[in-house]
């Protein structure tokens, strides 16, 4: 489902959301380049080629390294056979040769797809079985666990390998080694005709001069759950790619050369494919790359010593904000002060005692943003250099706009758009949350059917349909409640996870709290919460449940308490309320085999 290409996304500057809480220098509409990601690329090099790119493991690299790096992996991919339209996935964490395999793969017109290292060998193949990659480009400690049990049965025709330190050769790498990863992790690979990264590092350049549409060919394919929640592969064009970039770049102040990214999110998830590595090369700034997220004090020795005469960038979850918050010896690390100007937090809310106790701690500046691969994933963020609304998901970017719609029937038309004269504000007019904008994906691979379920057309301009349930506020902001596919419905009543959570976490002795619904003959769907203490609590279910009484209406109390040492998240700092939906008993006997 191609974008139109007689849509400009020029959006009405009259729309509610620009009104109170815009930011004065960001513009309310932008050119959008009519360019690929190795054109951005390029653009950049010519005005930075001296300046730095990337920091990992106390190496630097420049941008010129890096396009050189680029352009003989480009070659060299060429050279084995790969061409426009192939797939290569990628296998790697957050390391120098993941990124510059990102930007090679894309230069040649192939398509870059990055697999989770932290994936089971079964999760993988069920990856490359949805992608087809031709290639994979793996890290040689994850080669023999991981993806020897599986590649016979994969797609896979070609191997290149890398060592995480294969690029890193700063001074001081082998004195810090030891401490950041125990020791250097490697791997034997046997792969027939395996070939090593570094080999092809020294290709002479000879890229091939590819033409590609850019509103119609992908750039990557990024894993998602989606808005039904079964795993399919979101292809995102180089027109999503770059447009998203630029998106994330005016909203943060606009091209600042220089400008520092903390890369601690991984970059085979849309918000660090986005916000850490196409957003800081449109900057002009660098990334501070992470193999596996640091400890706290690591972290904030990292951010002292490295220079950021620009300030720098923190995209993450709010589990690593709140890190920060928590942290009572920051005070040994007074460079971090002011350092950290410009975050944002995503994956799920954040929290006002969180945000507060941030900048109290870090005299950081904080907002939490919106997203979902489909999107590439940026919609929104709040105001970063004014006043910023608590509690709602910020001002969609430059360019896009949003609208609630009915949550079983798109074709009724919008509840609200955000016009002058709309009425329908507040949590009476509930419904999903839809967006329109350059960032939208061109479809789910190979998926139609779900595809056209997900993106629909209204008033001539394509809607992506998010799964999100919400409402908005008279000023344009939405307030989110759930996600549309994990209601509970207790008694005909909708209850929102979410909601839940947020009221339980009140309680001054509740860290955490995930809530989902288990199967109830009597009630349809019970509400369960598995709630996180605080240390030192001694709470008990029974008194959850009594303060719950006490705090929430009748249909919102959980009627299942079970407290657990630690509520699950992923990488990206998302609670995992599947997991322990899936593991309770009364769920598996609902759904075990007949």
């Amino acid at each position: 489902m191609p974008i139109k290409s007689g849509d400009k996304f020029q959006v009405n500057e009259n729309k509610r959301w620009f009104q109170k809480w815009w930011p004065k220098d960001v513009p309310k509409n932008i050119s959008l380049p009519e360019m690929t990601v190795n054109e951005m690329l390029e653009e950049q090099v010519k005005k930075y080629a001296d300046h730095n790119i990337m920091w990992f493991l106390e190496t630097w690299m420049t941008y010129k390294e890096f396009q050189d790096h680029v352009n003989a992996l480009a070659t060299a991919l060429d050279n084995l056979g790969i061409k426009k339209g192939d797939v290569v996935a990628m296998h790697l964490p957050n390391c120098f040769q993941y990124v510059i395999s990102y930007y090679a793969i894309t230069k040649i017109g192939a398509i870059a797809t990055g697999v989770n290292p932290t994936y089971q060998p079964m999760e993988i193949l069920h990856q490359l079985d949805i992608t087809k990659p031709k290639v994979l480009i793996v890290l040689d400690a994850l080669y023999e666990p991981y993806i020897k049990p599986i590649i016979a049965k994969s797609s896979i025709e070609k191997l290149i390998y890398t060592n995480v330190a294969d690029l890193a050769h700063g001074l001081g790498f082998k004195r810090i080694l030891g401490k950041l990863l125990k020791k250097i992790p490697t791997g034997k690979v046997d792969f027939p005709g395996a070939l090593k990264f570094m080999d092809l590092l020294n290709t002479p350049s000879a890229v091939p001069n590819i033409k590609i549409d850019i509103k119609t060919h992908p750039a990557t394919f990024i894993m998602t759950g989606g808005t039904t929640g079964l795993p399919k592969a979101a292809v995102l064009t180089h027109f999503n790619v770059v447009s998203n970039a630029n998106q994330c770049v005016q909203w943060l102040g606009g091209e600042t050369p220089g400008i520092g990214v903390v890369g601690v999110l991984p970059l085979f998830h849309s918000f660090a494919h986005t916000v850490v590595m196409n957003t800081t090369i449109k900057f002009g700034g660098w990334m501070m790359l992470f193999p596996r997220p640091p400890d706290t004090e690591d972290l904030l020795a990292d951010i002292v010593k490295l220079p950021a005469p620009e300030g720098l960038v923190y995209p993450g979850a709010e589990i690593l904000f709140k890190r920060l918050a928590e942290f009572e010896d920051i005070k040994k690390y007074p460079g971090v002060m002011g350092k950290l100007k410009l975050c944002v937090s995503g994956a799920g809310p954040l929290h006002r005692p969180v945000r507060d106790a941030f900048v109290e701690n870090t005299k950081g500046r904080i907002v939490e943003g919106y997203g979902l691969s489909e999107a590439t994933p940026v919609v929104s963020a709040g105001n970063l250099f004014g006043e910023s609304p608590i509690g709602v998901i910020g001002m969609p970017f430059p360019a896009t706009e949003w609208g609630i719609w009915p949550v079983d029937d798109f074709s009724q038309g919008p509840i609200c758009l955000g016009n002058p004269d709309d009425t329908n504000f507040g949590e009476e007019h509930t419904g999903e949350l839809c967006v329109h904008g350059p960032q939208v994906m061109l479809e789910y691979l190979n998926k139609p059917e779900e595809t056209e379920e997900t993106i629909k057309e209204f008033d001539g301009k394509l809607w992506l349909l998010t799964g999100d349930i919400g409402f908005m506020n008279e000023d344009g902001t939405i307030e989110l409640r759930d996600r549309k596919k994990q209601l509970i419905k207790y008694k005909g009543y909708s209850v929102y996870p979410k909601e839940v959570e947020e009221l339980l976490m009140k309680h001054p002795e509740i860290s955490e709290a995930a809530v989902a619904g288990l199967p109830n003959e009597e009630f349809g769907e019970a509400v369960k919460a598995w709630v996180e203490l605080t240390p030192g609590s001694t709470l008990t279910p029974e008194a959850i449940k009594e303060w719950a009484a006490e705090n929430m209406t009748h249909y919102k109390r959980p009627y299942y308490v079970e407290i657990i040492e630690e509520v699950p998240k992923n990488l990206i700092g998302k609670v995992q309320r599947r997991l322990l939906q899936e593991a309770d008993p009364i769920w598996q006997e609902k759904n075990k085999p007949a």
